[in-house]
């Protein structure tokens, strides 16, 4: 197996001023499973596509098992791709789907064959191997596809939104095989997807790209529990965390009419472009409903509730003090609303005012100039 390095890698496509991928310093760990996540365009395939020798590196270097393979042909650097869309043979069995690399490159016959067959035990795919691809279903052809990766017996996978063209129930049957299966085999495997549902359930460790930059990386815990910026907070977590500005006075954020203590030592590393202003997030399990009596809390008009049987949703807008009685933001943009997940025995009706509490050990604040973190 082997560990891979990005060190300071660039890529600039031609008539392009801005890098699609900017200075990546990215070390994955022989025989990690190492998720690459971001929104679309943000560079992750680009990532991927350079290692894989298909995208020229135009600064830095990538080094497979200690082995620098910048300008190495794509065949020469004994890796296997997985993409979206399976591209299979449509004229070839699933056996000769499988061994057509191996095929290519003069493997015996026999070899190939036992190779097919230990892939295609691994995958459950024994009964089909004689089979057309018209003749499999989404899932498992995307398996096949997995299976010629694994004959080949790379040193690397990669594998680019394998799972965007299955449906829901699907997709989360195959991302725990895949999972599963990168375990079972120990192969150092970059992941690329937009889905961070995907990017918390199956990686050992993420990495989070925005616009070419690396924002982040660490395990699954680490970049939900605490993000290094107001953009990893928003993008990593389902409900997404709720992130508002807010006003500083006298050492506490006024949350529309109302005011929450602020840890000083926070409070103090505001810098003057910060505007006298602080960047709140928290999640929706980790606020609840409070008494009027409570301090610390704030005031939420709902705007809808959502019974999920085990667990219950609130949609509120901040209460200011001349809107207690108006919903200013509406269901078409119910992103823009703040989320709390509630008991689902106790939901409030919409319409009516309710004070919120945040956890304060797990408020999340950040610099509104610079976006970092402070706590």
């Amino acid at each position: 197996m082997a560990e891979v390095v990005f060190e300071h890698v660039t890529r600039i496509y031609p008539g392009n001023d801005k890098p699609s991928v900017d200075d990546l310093n990215l070390d994955i760990k022989d025989g990690e499973f190492l998720v690459l996540v971001g929104p679309s365009g943000c560079g992750k395939s680009t990532t991927l596509r350079m290692l894989a020798g298909l995208e020229e590196v135009n600064k830095g270097r990538i080094v497979i098992g200690g082995k620098d393979v910048t300008t190495m042909q794509p065949k020469d650097r004994d890796i296997a791709m997985v993409f979206q869309n399976y591209a299979l043979y449509p004229h070839m069995t699933v056996a000769d789907n499988m061994g057509f690399a191996l095929k290519i490159a003069g493997t015996p016959k026999d070899q190939i064959r036992k190779r097919v067959e230990k892939a295609a035990e691994i995958l459950d795919l024994t009964e089909f191997l004689d089979r057309k691809p018209k003749a499999l279903s989404g899932g498992q052809r995307q398996r096949v596809a997995m299976g010629r990766a694994i004959v080949r017996e790379p040193k690397v996978f990669l594998m680019d939104e394998p799972l965007s063209n299955l449906d829901a129930k699907l997709r989360v049957q195959t991302r725990t095989q895949i999972a599963a299966l990168q375990r079972q085999l120990g192969v150092t495997t970059l992941y690329v997807t937009h889905d961070q549902t995907e990017a918390l359930t199956m990686g050992d460790r993420i990495a989070v790209i925005k616009l070419g930059l690396l924002q982040q990386v660490g395990k699954p815990t680490e970049l939900y529990d605490r993000p290094a910026n107001v953009f990893v907070a928003g993008f990593i977590g389902s409900p997404s965390m709720n992130l508002n500005t807010h006003p500083v006075v006298n050492g506490k954020a006024q949350i529309g009419g109302d005011t929450i203590d602020l840890p000083a030592d926070v409070v103090s590393k505001l810098a003057p472009e910060d505007n006298g202003q602080i960047v709140i997030g928290f999640r929706p399990e980790d606020a609840g409903l409070a008494t009027s009596e409570d301090a610390n809390a704030f005031s939420l008009k709902v705007v809808n509730v959502e019974d999920l049987g085990s667990d219950g949703y609130i949609y509120g807008n901040i209460v200011t003090d001349n809107s207690a009685s108006e919903a200013s933001a509406t269901m078409s943009d119910q992103n823009k609303l703040t989320t709390i997940r509630v008991n689902p025995r106790s939901l409030p009706k919409v319409g009516e005012v309710v004070k919120i509490k945040i956890d304060p050990a797990k408020m999340h604040l950040f610099s509104p100039s610079s976006e970092l973190r402070l706590n």
